[in-house]
């Protein structure tokens, strides 16, 4: 394994913190596991949920960038799938608790609708922390300013099958009981 020849010269502030090395190199490489599971479990059920959409609607395009005409950072926003004037941005889940977020997602969101599109967010797993919480209710709020849509938890996995006729939520759920046995 790669991470058998790391540098673990900061167990030292794991120590300081009541941490001991093998605890240190368990926190480690569960903190690698946890970032390629968070990476790749999104990226998994975007490209699911992107494929429900272009099966039902071959027109459908992906990752469609769009100019940024109301400040200059970024300089574009993408839009994870568009299905004739829908914008859908794809979420398995989003926990951050940061204000450029909001600030970033606000500004993303009226660049959308000022395109001549109505923003879609489907987040498929809503965050468990309180701040979190906050931050994705003040998106949810932003979202219904401009007349878009905010769909998270059963509600994700049911405008999906009410748009594509794909039922996203029984495919994985077979998928994960198969990997069971």
């Amino acid at each position: 394994m790669e991470m058998e020849s790391d540098d673990n010269s900061h167990y030292l502030l794991y120590r300081v913190l009541g941490v001991t090395d093998t605890e240190g190199k368990l926190i480690d490489e569960y903190q690698n596991k946890g970032r390629f599971l968070y990476k790749y479990a999104g990226s998994f059920l975007e490209e699911a949920t992107i494929l429900c959409f272009e099966e039902k609607f071959p027109s459908a395009k992906r990752k469609l960038r769009i100019p940024n005409k109301l400040g200059t950072r970024p300089s574009t926003f993408e839009i994870d799938c568009l299905v004739g004037k829908e914008a859908f941005e794809i979420k398995w889940r989003d926990a951050t608790t940061d204000g450029d977020h909001i600030t970033k997602e606000h500004t993303r969101v009226k660049n959308i609708k000022n395109a001549g599109y109505k923003p879609i967010r489907i987040m498929f797993y809503y965050p468990n922390r309180k701040q979190a919480i906050r931050i994705q209710e003040t998106l949810k709020t932003i979202y219904a300013g401009v007349g878009g849509d905010y769909y998270f938890g059963k509600g994700a996995w049911k405008i999906i099958k009410k748009k594509t006729g794909v039922d996203l939520l029984e495919i994985v759920e077979k998928i994960a009981q198969s990997r069971r046995k």
